[in-house]
């Protein structure tokens, strides 16, 4: 048994080795001819483009069209002399398109060619079902501005006969959803009905609902987008695909799981602006930004944000970068997925071969000044980052932890010595996202009950009083109007709390695993907790006292510990 093991994890080693060799040799050719070099073995297939070179021609003359933008198409060729596979694009060149040559390997071709299968398995009962056009979601851009425009029109599609209503009300979802700033859109079976709903500054919010029928198409539809097989269903599926709206690509990161009626879908929607925001716009208050301005121009640390899912931690991160960015210097990233282009420095993706264990010690590799690692999931990550930070490089990472005194216990969890970690760690921060108030309707009210109790007794214990407003009697809440959609809210801003490791809190980490006592070793510092980061924000009318309750648990007994 040992024996039939070890011949195993041989034979695998000797595939991985061979099929890297293969990924050499075709990209040393990329460089000879001066032509760009894919690997398309971890990256999903646009099936629309695959369609344009017919699957015998394709595999005859060793090319494969992998991506389509509009009338540019992405196509992979072994070689790039050869005779009859230029012959193969030319005739797509023919058709109006613009063809841009990739050399790839044999296994990049192989990977493409399997997505045929998935063509022929799609039942074309309706004509025009598999097309999805970019120019008509700029256009219904201009249209969908409100969520009332969004539900009539994907409504009125839904009960079209039209044998293009699937990717017309594929269309409308997505000008809906980038129109509205939404995050993602979810497609929920339930016992007789499909609901959609879309996430709105990081609320859920009903759209429509969908019938059976209607709901299979759509559900089709989007597989074949996102380069997902149509006839699994009861396992759960991971793709993408992308939309260009005004010369901007935009991300679509679909997920689908097996349920109970039907499979669930979810398509988180990845805008470059969304994320793209500049350090100063990110909601922190003069002394944050000092703090972080000193931390950040360190040339070693480690620097941890915190939060759950959807909080802003990558976008904060991003900001970070763009702040130290500079030609002088060197910043790798590894993220999962890239959700934003940062010119000037390598991203990295991770995939099943690049995880982020063997992206950062690749990465370590290529001599970098500044590592991001996108999120530490495991002890062999943590440790890797940890030692990174010993040997002179400034990481970036994110973790899961409910503050930022949880980021102390969590990596001694995952193994990390606490005499090792006062020396590597310098930022544990944590963070939430609450929405703003529409400044077009919020009402001013005065405080009163036991709002005002919770108010007054986290003004007491707010560490920089002098940022309080004068007015400590009035908060404003929403109203809804025509410019925020009915919600009262528009955008979103982060609170914020931050611990920095100096000596009181090295020795409290080695001693304690008891967030109450880092806490009160970390009252020296005279940061604010995202309590009273939220409570300045809500009396400057920022965001409303109901949304930051919502958010932030206000009645924690170590916010009045001083």
């Amino acid at each position: 048994m040992a024996q039939f093991t070890d011949d195993t994890k041989r034979d695998e080693r000797l595939g991985e080795l061979r099929r890297r060799e293969e990924e050499q040799l075709a990209e040393m050719l990329a460089g000879k001819y001066g032509v760009d070099y894919v690997d398309l073995t971890n990256k999903s297939i646009d099936t629309d483009a695959l369609r344009l070179i017919p699957e015998d021609v394709a595999r005859a003359t060793e090319v494969a069209a992998f991506r389509k933008i509009n009338k540019k198409v992405f196509v992979g060729m072994r070689a790039p002399e050869r005779e009859d596979s230029i012959k193969s694009i030319r005739a797509l060149e023919s058709l109006g398109y613009e063809a841009r040559r990739f050399i790839v390997s044999r296994a990049s071709l192989e990977h493409a060619w399997e997505r045929f299968r998935d063509i022929s398995y799609a039942t074309e009962t309706e004509a025009g079902v598999l097309t999805l056009s970019n120019e008509t979601i700029q256009q219904m851009l201009a249209v969908v501005k409100t969520l009332k425009d969004l539900k009539e029109a994907v409504a009125g599609h839904s009960a079209s006969k039209d044998v293009h209503r699937v990717s017309r009300i594929l269309e409308v979802i997505m000008a809906g959803a980038l129109s509205l700033g939404a995050s993602d859109v979810h497609l929920e079976p339930e016992d007789e009905i499909v609901r959609m709903r879309c996430r709105l500054d990081g609320v859920l919010t009903e759209i429509t609902q969908f019938d059976f029928t209607t709901y299979g198409l759509i559900s089709s539809r989007i597989k074949l987008l996102s380069g997902l097989k149509l006839n699994i269903k009861n396992a759960a599926q991971d793709g993408r695909f992308s939309i260009v709206v005004n010369e901007k690509e935009i991300e679509i990161r679909s997920s689908v799981l097996p349920g109970a009626y039907a499979e669930t879908i979810v398509m988180r929607i990845l805008d470059p602006s969304t994320i793209a925001l500049p350090f100063e716009k990110l909601g922190f208050d003069s002394y944050l930004m000092k703090i972080f301005e000193a931390e950040i121009a360190k040339p070693n640390g480690l620097i941890l944000n915190t939060g759950p899912t959807g909080s802003g931690k990558t976008t904060t991160l991003y900001a970070f970068l763009r702040r130290v960015h500079d030609p002088g210097i060197k910043i790798v990233t590894i993220e999962d997925p890239i959700e934003y282009h940062l010119p000037g420095i390598v991203q990295t993706q991770v995939s099943k071969s690049y995880t982020f264990a063997s992206g950062l010690r690749s990465t370590l590799r290529q001599d970098p000044d500044i590592i991001m690692v996108g999120e530490i999931r495991d002890a062999e990550v943590a440790a890797t980052a940890v030692h990174a930070s010993l040997t002179g490089h400034l990481v970036f990472s994110t973790l899961h932890t409910n503050d930022a005194a949880g980021t102390f216990p969590r990596l001694i969890s995952m193994g990390i010595s606490p005499e090792i970690l006062g020396a590597s760690l310098t930022v544990a921060m944590a963070q939430r996202l609450v929405r703003k108030l529409c400044t077009n309707c919020a009402v001013k009210v005065p405080i009163e009950g036991d709002t005002k109790v919770a108010i007054d007794a986290l003004i007491k214990t707010t560490p920089h009083p002098e940022d309080l407003p004068e007015d400590h009697g009035s908060m404003w809440i929403p109203k809804g109007c025509e410019k925020c959609g009915g919600l009262g809210y528009k955008g979103r801003i982060t609170v914020v709390e931050v611990i920095l490791m100096d000596r009181e809190m090295e020795a409290a980490v080695r001693t304690t695993s008891s967030e109450r006592e880092l806490w009160k070793a970390a009252q020296h510092q005279d940061i604010r907790r995202m309590a009273h980061d939220g409570v300045i924000k809500v009396l400057r009318g920022v965001t409303s006292f109901e949304e930051l309750d919502r958010m932030v648990n206000l009645h924690d007994d170590t916010l009045f510990d001083r």
